[in-house]
């Protein structure tokens, strides 16, 4: 059992093993059940995260109207124009962005960590597909090194808005992603936890304010935000950029944040974007006023 990424690093280097492997093992020990069990229930995780990627394409849009569409207007915009950003940082943007539109649509979706940072994992997943042409045990393997560390952030500080603030949602799901595709490129797992602790760096103080109390502005946009972040941070630390400050220690400056931020930025939609004209107006408009 590992608590810390230290421990996780560890682990896999003196087993020689990759971060993977590390967390399947652990969850065959912990749950007992056999390497084909835990395979299964992860290939069906991946599944719900294609399946919210494919109705995102197709078009979603929410009760409030607040948000849906927008991966599409991405996708489109990717074949009239040439991105600036590039087009696979901009595709895991659209595809990010379109699994948290079925969230707000009430779809299914895959917390990873949470539903509403649930973008950030498969809108990477899924973008760098394209480029590394993994087989589909490297996809599972992907979601399960971005669950090790998942794991560690759960169990060090928090992963929902309401604990934390939207980093340890959003930064925590930008840096599990970040730690993946690390490893499906063919990175060290020093080098994911280098990925890892650059993505949250650059996530932390982030406040969750969402408008009128729904989980769609900002989040929606935030984890495309998560997911462009993340793959930039992979390739600093596939390109030998180390994080000056060690990863647990990221993780740990996080929840000492998290615990400084006002309950009002901190998913009651009383502070922040929710506490601006406009979505005050929003939230009188699908609520009314009281």
């Amino acid at each position: 059992m590992f608590r810390t990424v230290a421990e996780l690093i560890d682990q896999a280097e003196q087993q020689n093993i990759p971060i993977s492997e590390v967390m399947i093992r652990q969850e065959m020990d912990v749950q007992n059940v056999t390497r084909e069990q835990v395979m299964t229930q992860m290939e069906k995780n991946l599944r719900v995260m294609e399946k919210a990627i494919e109705d995102s394409l197709q078009g979603v849009q929410s009760v409030t109207g607040l948000t849906g569409g927008d991966a599409v207007l991405v996708q489109n915009y990717m074949k009239d124009k040439t991105p600036l950003s590039g087009h696979l940082l901009l595709d895991a943007v659209s595809k990010a962005m379109g699994t948290n539109e079925v969230n707000a649509a009430m779809g299914k979706i895959c917390a990873t960590p949470t539903a509403g940072s649930a973008g950030c994992v498969p809108g990477v997943l899924f973008a760098v597909k394209e480029r590394l042409n993994p087989t589909r045990e490297q996809m599972i393997r992907f979601l399960f090194t971005a669950g090790a560390f998942g794991f560690v952030v759960a169990n060090n500080a928090f992963i929902s808005g309401a604990a934390g603030g939207c980093q340890a949602e959003v930064g925590s799901a930008g840096a599990m992603a970040s730690a993946a595709v690390v490893e499906m490129a063919g990175g060290t797992p020093e080098q994911c936890a280098d990925a890892f602790a650059i993505t949250l760096k650059n996530m932390l103080g982030l406040v969750c304010d969402p408008v009128a109390g729904l989980v769609e502005v900002p989040c929606v946009k935030r984890n495309a935000a998560g997911s462009a972040l993340a793959i930039v941070s992979a390739d600093l630390a596939l390109a030998g950029v180390k994080s000056r400050i060690p990863c647990d220690e990221v993780i740990g400056a996080m929840y000492r944040i998290g615990q400084t931020i006002p309950a009002s930025l901190r998913e009651t939609g009383e502070g922040g974007l929710a506490d601006t004209p406009t979505g005050r107006f929003l939230k009188e408009k699908l609520f009314g006023s009281k």
